[in-house]
């Protein structure tokens, strides 16, 4: 009864794409497909009894603590309103590079990323404060949109990013199934904090990427991107002061709670409550504060966390009926027995996933799909670290991806009207290939990614 497995993952994708809530849909239909199973005589009863001391498990799950932690901090960061004033700073300071303004955005994108780590806060708020500042100084529609969606899902891969807090906790898991598959006990796992390290060269080579690019861009077409009026010495000057007092506060705090991880003073959980109590500091730094926006940022707070759990239990249902019906059997004979071994395995595995990532959020399919593959992958000798990486890559290009991008859609719901959505496509297609890129280096060196940590934590 494996095929029954698929069919459920079949039926499933079509109910999300009638709209229905991504929750309810992966619980309703995995218990719909156990009745049918149960009547039938072919489901095995016993593994949805497993569903009270999986929950459990999540309750007492101390990692995925750090997922309302760093959604705090990144609410309050947006309401402190940190990089509008850190983007007029470096624009101006940058007024004289060729594709200065572009090249401006790419770097506060970055910081901002590195200090929310959610893609749809980054895109809205970037596209609230540089679309308009862009567009004034007479850049192409296409490079302004483009440069800003590309700029605001590095939130999916720069540390701390709430995907990879997730996928690290899904792939420890798929780790340790792995690893019992294999008769092997070992007690180490793969950790949040091996892939917020992991993540650092990949990102800071895909940040440098998005720069060179708009430099030559810059210098072979200044008609898609005008150079701005140069400054006098004692205007720069102003300017670098202004830029030091806007950027010091953010970057202290994305070193407290990175540098407080590489240096093992604390757990990704633990760094989590210092960059939220942080953000407050900074919001009150900067005179943001108020009993309102404390009200506003802990009711979205309480919305992105419930969400993520109630996402969380229903994937937890749906996998159990998954492996009630053999799926997972399935999937490692599939992957087993395919020509050209473990290179065609993630291949595939990297299509669906890029396929997916169309109709469903990074929550779902590191829910639903990772613990699926991971277990597979991971026991026919990847490396979890790299791995990880190369799924929030690989994410993050198919949020770029028209027509069906998610942000795409976040940036066209606060760009002027004479923004066309067409202008948006043809603003990310050179993103694409640069992303793209950046996962076949990754790919051809997977040292991009599990160097650091093995300097940082030892082999």
């Amino acid at each position: 009864m494996e095929y029954m497995s698929l069919i459920m993952f079949a039926v499933v994708c079509l109910v999300l794409l009638c709209g229905y809530p991504v929750a309810f849909s992966l619980a309703g239909t995995a218990l719909a497909f156990a009745g049918i199973g149960a009547m039938a005589g072919v489901f095995d009863h016993s593994f949805l009894l497993a569903t009270p001391s999986r929950l459990y498990g999540l309750m007492n799950n101390q990692t995925l603590l750090a997922v309302p932690l760093f959604v705090f901090m990144g609410c309050m960061l947006q309401k402190s309103k940190i990089a509008e004033n850190l983007l007029e700073s470096m624009a101006m300071l940058f007024r004289n590079v060729p594709g200065g303004l572009g090249i401006s955005v790419a770097i506060v994108g970055m910081l901002l990323a590195a200090s929310t780590g959610i893609v749809g806060a980054t895109v809205v708020t970037m596209g609230l404060i540089s679309l308009p500042t862009m567009l004034k100084s007479r850049y192409s529609k296409a490079v302004a949109t483009g440069t800003i969606c590309a700029t605001g899902t590095l939130g999916q891969i720069i540390p701390p990013s709430i995907a990879l807090v997730l996928l690290g906790d899904v792939l420890s898991s798929s780790y340790q199934q792995a690893q019992r598959d294999m008769g092997i006990f070992n007690p180490d796992t793969v950790s949040v904090g091996d892939l917020f390290v992991g993540a650092l060269i990949p990102g800071l080579v895909l940040v440098l990427l998005y720069i060179i690019y708009l430099f030559v861009l810059a210098l072979v077409k200044p008609d898609l991107m005008p150079a701005g009026e140069k400054l006098s010495k004692q205007e720069m000057h102003s300017r670098e002061l202004s830029l030091l007092k806007d950027l010091t506060p953010p970057l202290a705090l994305i070193i407290a709670v990175l540098g407080s991880i590489l240096s093992g003073i604390a757990t990704p959980t633990e760094a989590a409550g210092v960059g939220a109590f942080g953000a407050i500091i900074l919001a009150t730094y900067k005179r943001q504060i108020s009993v309102s926006v404390l009200r506003d940022v802990c009711q979205q707070t309480t919305r992105v966390t419930c969400m993520v759990f109630m996402i969380l239990i229903g994937a937890t249902v749906f996998s159990l009926v998954f492996r009630a019906y053999g799926g997972d059997e399935l999937i490692k004979e599939i992957f087993t027995s395919m020509p050209g071994g473990v290179f065609m395995a993630v291949l595939v595995v990297m299509l669906v996933i890029f396929l997916l990532g169309f109709i469903l959020d990074f929550i779902e399919i590191t829910f639903v799909v990772v613990p699926i593959v991971g277990p597979v992958l991971l026991a026919m000798g990847v490396d979890p670290i790299w791995l990880g990486i190369m799924i929030g890559l690989n994410l993050q290009t198919s949020f770029l991806t028209p027509p069906f991008g998610f942000s795409l859609f976040y940036l066209r719901g606060v760009a002027p009207s004479h923004v066309k959505t067409t202008d948006i496509y043809i603003g990310v297609a050179p993103f694409i290939v640069i992303q793209v890129l950046m996962l076949c280096l990754l790919a051809a060196w997977p040292s991009l990614a599990t160097w650091l940590p093995e300097v940082v934590y030892g082999p």
